[in-house]
C-alpha cells in the first residue's frame, strides 16, 4: 500500500481515512525491545479493529539493513534522503546516542517535522531529536541511561524523567517496555480507548502505566532496603552528585546522628555512608565518560570532585583503569 493509494472503502460503503503511514527510522546499534514494543501496538490495532488503520515503513541511513544492539537486522523500505511522507516518524536508537553525528539525518528529520509529520523517539532516539534541533520548546523524556549525558549537552531543554511524553507533534518514550504505554495512548487518541484497551490486554498488559509514572524501580526495591530514613539519604545523595552534601546535612534529614547513619549503612548496605556517595559520583562519571565529549576535569567537576588529580585517584581505585582508558576503551562510533 502507498501513500497514494485511493480511500477505503468501509462495510457501509463510506470512504474511509487511509491508514497513518508511520516510519521507523532505526539508527545503527538501536534498542530492539522498544522499537518491538512501539510498532507490534499498531499490528494489532489493524488485526483487532479489522481495518488498515496503520501501516508502516522502515527507514536506514544508507539503505542497508538496520542492524540492532543484539545483531538482529531489519531491511528498509527506503532511506535517509528519499522523497517519503509520513504522518509520523519514530527514532529508534540505542547504544550511545550521544556519539551521533549525521547531518543528513538531522536534516531528513527537519523536513518531515516541516511537511507536518509528528516526530518521535524512543529509548535514545530522543538524543537524536535534541541533535536535529527539534526538541526546543517541547516536554520530552529518554532513557534514564542517557540523560545525565543530555543535560550535560543541552541543558536550556526540558528534559522530564518521565515513561512517555506527548506534546503536541512530539512523542518521546524512555525505552524498555514504555513504548507500550504510550501506543497505548497513541491509539486510544486516534481510535478511542475501548480499541486501546483490547490493544493492551492483547499483550498481557494488565496494568496501563501513565506516562509521568517513574523510569526505575523504586529505590526500596533496587536496593532490597526497607529503612524509610536510610532510602532518604540515599535520594538525596542520588539527587546531589555534583555539589556532594555534607555528612552531617544527610544525618539531620534521616533524623539521626551521623555515628547512627554510619552504622545504617554498614549494616544495610555493607559499607560507609561515604563509599557509598563516592561509587554513586564515580558510576555516574564513568556514564559520562562514554557518553559525552567532556574533557576529564569537566567530568570530574560535574561529579563534584575537585580536582582531576583526585577524581583519577578515586577512579582508578574502583575501575583499575584510569579515566582516559575507560574512554578509550568504549569509544564509540560515530556514523557519518
Amino acid at each position: 500500500m502507498t501513500a497514494s493509494d485511493a480511500r477505503l472503502t468501509s462495510s457501509d460503503g463510506l470512504a474511509s481515512p487511509p491508514p497513518t503511514h508511520v516510519g521507523f527510522l532505526l539508527i545503527p546499534d538501536f534498542a530492539l525491545l522498544p522499537y518491538a514494543s512501539a510498532i507490534e501496538p499498531l499490528r494489532a490495532a489493524n488485526r483487532l479493529s479489522g481495518r488498515p488503520l496503520y501501516r508502516w515503513s522502515h527507514v536506514s541511513i544508507d539503505g542497508s539493513p538496520a542492524q540492532a544492539s543484539n545483531g538482529v537486522e531489519i531491511r528498509p523500505d527506503v532511506s535517509v534522503g528519499d522523497d517519503v511522507r509520513f504522518d509520523c516518524l519514530i527514532v529508534c536508537a540505542g547504544g550511545n546516542p550521544a556519539a551521533f553525528r549525521n547531518a543528513a539525518v538531522f536534516a531528513f528529520l527537519r523536513q518531515q517535522a516541516r511537511r507536518g509529520a509528528r516526530i518521535g523517539g524512543v529509548s535514545g532516539g530522543s538524543y537524536i531529536l535534541a541533535r536535529a534541533n527539534l526538541l526546543t520548546g517541547y516536554r520530552f523524556t529518554i532513557h534514564w541511561e542517557h540523560a545525565p549525558a543530555l543535560l550535560e549537552d543541552y541543558p536550556e531543554l526540558d528534559l522530564r524523567r518521565s515513561l512517555y511524553e506527548i506534546d503536541r507533534d512530539r512523542l518521546t518514550c524512555s525505552g524498555g517496555t514504555a513504548p507500550l504505554d504510550m501506543m497505548h495512548a497513541v491509539i486510544a487518541r486516534e481510535h478511542g480507548s475501548e480499541l486501546a484497551l483490547a490493544v493492551s490486554e492483547w499483550f498481557l498488559q494488565t496494568h496501563v502505566r501513565e506516562g509521568a509514572g517513574p523510569q526505575r524501580m523504586p529505590l526500596r526495591e533496587r536496593l532490597g532496603v526497607s529503612h524509610a530514613p536510610l532510602l532518604r539519604v540515599v535520594e538525596r545523595m542520588e539527587q546531589n552528585l555534583e555539589a556532594p552534601l555534607p555528612r552531617a546535612e544527610l544525618a539531620r534529614s534521616a533524623g539521626v546522628s551521623l555515628r547512627q547513619l554510619e552504622r545504617l549503612f554498614r549494616t544495610h548496605l555493607g559499607h560507609s555512608l561515604g563509599e557509598h556517595y563516592l561509587g554513586l559520583r564515580l558510576d555516574r562519571a564513568r556514564d559520562l565518560l562514554r557518553q559525552t565529549s567532556l574533557s576529564v576535569l569537566e567530568v570530574a567537576v560535574v561529579c563534584g570532585f575537585s580536582s582531576a588529580s583526585h577524581f583519577s585517584r578515586a577512579f582508578r581505585a574502583r575501575f583499575h583503569h584510569p579515566p582516559r582508558a575507560e574512554r578509550g576503551a568504549r569509544q564509540p562510533a560515530v556514523w557519518r
